[in-house]
């Protein structure tokens, strides 16, 4: 025989129940500290970022409804041909062996931001990127309310966005969309945009002999800049267009896009979370000959 234990009740029951909990809590914290899953960071996806913190496509997410606007990387997203990523200090630590190991080709990196700010994993990503043979590039967050197109592109080329011809550097790039921090076109005209742009431009190519990519979406261009061709000439396109469809919508006044930002909700192998994916616009020589100037 044996005998079957009294139900507890009152204090014994309500002790039981709280060792319980701290008992679950604690195998919680043990599951996180010691299984593969790694440690959290700042939430990319939120829609409000202080200065300093913008990233590639964030004024898409401020102005035309957030990350919902940003389908995930499906059956249908261009993962064929020469493919590539776009981080910031947002990725966290990335392993740039295993981004090349799942075949990401080139990878832009968030190098400054205005005057004022310059991104805290520049420093680590650049180089680990060119070391694990990733072709890879600098890029300028725009703010052209705070300082003239001229004052920006040489904080930029100072800072980390200059050039060589070593096979591994892509050229620097002009990442100039919506505002995120206010309003969509920071308070300039169409004129005084083209005006803005322009100067970048012309003080980035006396800096480091090449034309800046220009990153961009068709919204923003056509309406901050007037549907303006004055750049389709001298500036590749990188157009951020976050759809399922099997091409981009381009910016008015540019003949085609050089790269395609086609998710900003990709997954790659040595990055943490969500990442930007994009394709370029030809094969791996052509990628190579945009890197050499040739």
């Amino acid at each position: 025989m044996f005998s079957v234990p009294r139900p507890l009740t009152g204090p014994r029951r309500r002790i039981a129940t709280a060792l319980g909990v701290l008992g679950a809590a604690l195998a919680l914290t043990a599951t996180t500290a010691g299984g593969a899953t790694a440690a959290p960071r700042p939430d990319r996806d939120r829609v409000h970022v202080e200065p300093g913190e913008a990233y590639m496509g964030v004024g898409t997410r401020v102005h035309e409804g957030g990350p919902a606007g940003a389908p995930s990387l499906n059956a249908l997203a261009p993962t064929d041909g020469v493919q590539g990523i776009d981080v910031s200090h947002w990725q966290g630590a990335i392993n740039w062996t295993s981004v090349r190991g799942a075949g990401i080709q080139f990878a832009w990196i968030k190098a400054t931001e205005g005057t004022t700010y310059k991104d805290d994993r520049f420093n680590s990503n650049y180089p680990a990127a060119y070391h694990a043979g990733v072709v890879r590039g600098a890029y300028h967050f725009a703010l052209p309310n705070a300082s003239s197109g001229a004052t920006q592109a040489n904080y930029f080329a100072s800072s980390g966005g200059g050039w060589s011809r070593d096979n591994l550097t892509l050229p620097g790039v002009l990442d100039i969309e919506h505002n995120p921090y206010g309003a969509m076109c920071y308070g300039l005209s169409t004129t005084q945009m083209r005006s803005w742009i322009n100067d970048f431009y012309t003080t980035y190519k006396a800096r480091t002999s090449r034309d800046v990519v220009i990153y961009t979406t068709a919204s923003w261009w056509n309406t901050c800049t007037g549907n303006w061709t004055g750049m389709s000439g001298k500036s590749p396109l990188w157009v951020a267009h976050w759809t399922s469809a099997s091409s981009p919508t381009i910016p008015s006044g540019f003949p085609t896009w050089t790269v395609w930002q086609y998710t900003s909700t990709g997954s790659v192998s040595g990055v943490s979370g969500s990442v930007d994916r994009n394709q370029f616009n030809g094969s791996r020589d052509r990628l190579l000959a945009l890197a050499n100037n040739t």
